[in-house]
């Protein structure tokens, strides 16, 4: 890896030789601006505004710009004279805890290589200590024409350098957090629990850019003249209904996607059984448009459909009704039976004893 900047680390009264490497690299596709007509290329000349010629790099310095609008020529020689100590030096000025650093302040990474064989002992004194310590470090350091803040941490055999922003470059969360007042309830948060712990963890090498390799096949598609890759059509968002439904299909969602089977829920309910789907719009009856025979002719399915729900009730309430008075009757019926029935044998008994009176 080519180095970049060229310096020291400050440790103390030691002092480190090493050499800064990018740590990251841009992976992305970039484009050119084309004229849309004859595809030319677009390029931007350097041109300077006196002489309206364009010039080269040779002949292109830095400049600053005073309140006037007078331009002050600065040169390497001056920069190179800066009363900083940082100006070739990464000057460590604390360690401390590594959760006591916001991510938010972090920038771009770097490697530090040690600067020959001299740079191989205090390189590696300075590694063994962070490592044992399990601290980061902090340090200061100018780079590109600015004095940067830089954490130092210790990555496999390395030592890596974090850029971090200033603690004023960083803005606070005003306005961010929803204002309507909610109120989350244990069983949602031990749902939520339930489905951070369905999904896992996941070895961040195992992700990749998936729209770098769609535009890569899209841009093979248009070298070889093939039709591009149809797009798959976006999934249908919905309205949550039901947040503790969501949540429970998701869970079992996650479960199934592992081969897992999804614990079956101790009491159904209504919300169990919700789905998250889009809402229909609603219709004001104020603004209502004129109807045309088509909606017409919905509406007279709907006047029928309500009739025909209408008979059938009615039908089921006869039904009923016939029901019940079938039942009185054949009570009746039984009792008079039963009534004659008596009659009878009281009446024979009372034969037969005035028969043996006699």
């Amino acid at each position: 890896m080519r180095s970049i900047w060229n310096g020291a680390i400050s440790f103390g009264l030691v002092s480190i030789p090493i050499k800064l490497v990018n740590a990251t690299q841009n992976r992305s596709i970039s484009f050119r601006q084309i004229h849309t007509e004859d595809g030319g290329r677009i390029r931007y000349r350097k041109v300077c505004e006196l002489e309206d010629r364009e010039v080269g790099q040779a002949e292109i310095g830095k400049g600053y710009e005073d309140a006037d609008g007078t331009i002050v020529p600065i040169t390497d020689e001056d920069l190179s004279h800066l009363p900083l100590p940082t100006a070739r030096t990464i000057e460590i000025v604390a360690f401390v805890p590594a959760d006591r650093i916001d991510p938010l302040q972090m920038d771009a990474a770097y490697y530090l290589a040690a600067g020959g064989a001299q740079a191989a002992k205090p390189y590696t004194l300075l590694r063994e200590a962070l490592k044992r310590s399990q601290k980061v470090a902090i340090a200061k350091y100018a780079l590109r024409g600015r004095e940067r803040l830089g954490m130092l941490r210790v990555v496999d055999d390395a030592i890596a350098m974090h850029g971090l922003l200033w603690p004023d470059e960083v803005r606070a969360p005003e306005g961010v957090a929803p204002d309507t007042p909610v109120t989350v309830n244990d069983k949602e948060l031990d749902l939520a629990d339930a489905l951070m712990d369905t999904l896992g963890e996941i070895e961040l090498e195992e992700l990749h850019d998936e729209y770098r390799e769609a535009l890569e096949e899209v841009v093979a598609a248009k070298v070889s003249g093939e039709a591009p890759p149809e797009t798959p059509e976006p999934a249908r968002s919905g309205k949550v209904l039901d947040l503790m439904a969501a949540l429970e299909k998701s869970v079992r969602a996650a479960k199934e996607s592992r081969g897992e089977e999804p614990a079956e829920p101790e009491e159904a309910s209504e919300a169990s059984e919700a789905e998250v789907r889009t809402l229909p719009q609603r219709k004001s009856a104020r603004a209502a448009p004129k109807q045309t025979s088509g909606k017409k002719s919905a509406a007279g399915g709907k006047t029928t459909a309500k009739k025909t729900a209408s008979s059938a009730s009615s039908a089921r309430k006869s039904a009923s009704k016939s029901a019940q008075g079938a039942k009185k009757t054949t009570a009746k019926s039984t009792a008079k039976t039963t009534a004659k029935t008596t009659a009878r044998k009281s009446a024979a008994k009372k034969t037969a004893s005035r028969k043996r009176s006699a």
